[in-house]
């Protein structure tokens, strides 16, 4: 089952009864725009202790199309590689 933002933004706002649930989207929405914005700038993003996202230039280069064995060239882009925490590792391995 996937997490999607909304049910993140209902189980906070049930954990946090105090703040409005229009501040705590907002605030979600901002957290994922910076996210995706230093991504954008080739920057690093590390949340200690739970993941490390970091975007990667992947070359351009030559593939085939395995349905037609034609060549295909793929032009240079960017990927996102993410690193989870030792520590998130363990956990989710122990549980």
């Amino acid at each position: 089952m996937a997490v999607v933002k909304s049910k993140i933004i209902e189980n906070l706002s049930d954990n946090y009864p105090n703040f409005l649930k229009k501040d705590i989207s907002k605030i979600v929405e901002i957290i994922i725009l910076q996210i995706q914005e230093a991504l954008v700038r080739n920057e690093r993003v590390e949340l200690r202790d739970i993941f490390t996202l970091e975007s990667k230039i992947q070359k351009a280069r030559i593939s085939r199309n395995p349905k037609t064995n034609e060549k295909v060239n793929v032009p240079e882009k960017k990927t996102v590689q993410f690193k989870m925490s030792k520590k998130w590792f363990i956990n989710i391995n122990n549980e």
